[in-house]
């Protein structure tokens, strides 16, 4: 089993319009509604795969319930969230059809007591426990520590689950030093953690901090991975054009199945250069288009740097 943690859960909206205009008024052609946060949109491209998923973190309120209503449609996914006092939050993605551009607005996300994150960390120790890796992603709803990834990190690690870490800021400085088998930021988190904008020795400066392997997200142009057996450089055939939103997630998804299943770190990154390729293929979050996956897998180029 795989586990992923959204402390953070949100009910993801896309609406899609001809064409987005400011100060203007939209007649919406299409809306949909998926659990979302980047743990479960990983979880449910995880399922996709065939893998066995359990997804945990926090959802409360009624919107928190039409995320477990929802993510229980999601086939292969295990809810194992954990419910708590506050609402869980909404996020928008405006889809321009005419620019095939996204707008994102994203809420706060619940207040979380200390209690509920005392009992979080005693039901996600017990899950770590029956789990082969674990994925910690996205930010962390208001009252959760800043170090919470780091202390979660720590647990997987004394259990001896692998652990890739994807959020940004201070939580992601913190959980660093905690020594995480992986983390994928993507440019502008990378250069908040290392104060660098040059990717590769921004890159290797992270890893140098604690992780085991940092796995840079450079957007169309692919993935830059600095690891204990080497760095490379991984890209699509072509620039895509479509909805960027949750390529990263499929990215993050590729390289923790790639890591279960025991392949090197070249075919790890095709497999991720190419599920996040075809995310930007598929009308929401949490999804890739099979075919378009299918396709880039063989025109992947990873390079040795």
């Amino acid at each position: 089993m795989i586990l992923t943690v959204t402390l953070n859960t949100a009910l993801d909206i896309t609406h899609r319009v001809p064409r987005l205009r400011p100060h203007a008024s939209h007649r919406v052609t299409a809306v949909a509604e998926r659990p979302g946060g980047k743990g479960l949109n990983v979880a449910r491209v995880l399922a996709a795969l065939g893998h066995e998923v359990t997804a945990t973190g926090f959802a409360g309120g009624p919107t928190g319930e039409v995320v477990r209503t929802l993510l229980a449609a999601s086939p292969g996914v295990v809810d194992a969230l954990l419910p708590c006092a506050g609402t869980t939050r909404r996020t928008l993605a405006v889809v321009d059809e005419a620019t095939g551009d996204t707008t994102q607005f994203n809420e706060p996300g619940p207040q979380i007591t200390a209690v509920e994150w005392a009992a979080f960390q005693a039901h996600y120790a017990e899950l770590v426990a029956g789990a082969r890796a674990v994925a910690l992603c996205g930010s962390l709803p208001p009252g959760v520590p800043v170090g919470a990834y780091a202390a979660l990190v720590r647990a997987a690690r004394a259990a001896g689950v692998p652990v890739l870490l994807g959020t940004s800021g201070e939580a992601l400085r913190r959980g660093v030093a905690a020594r995480p088998e992986m983390i994928k930021p993507n440019a502008a988190e990378l250069a908040e953690l290392t104060g660098s904008h040059d990717a590769l020795p921004a890159t290797r400066d992270a890893r140098r901090r604690g992780a085991h392997a940092v796995v840079t997200s450079l957007g169309p142009a692919g993935l830059l991975a600095a690891t204990a057996h080497g760095t490379w450089r991984a890209a699509p055939p072509r620039a895509l054009s479509g909805n960027p939103t949750g390529a990263g997630d499929s990215a993050v998804a590729g390289l923790l199945s790639a890591l279960t299943e025991g392949l090197d770190w070249p075919a790890r990154l095709t497999r991720a250069v190419a599920l996040s390729a075809a995310t930007v293929h598929a009308r929401t979050a949490g999804e890739f288009d099979p075919a378009s996956y299918a396709s880039l897998t063989g025109s992947v180029t990873v390079t040795a740097v």
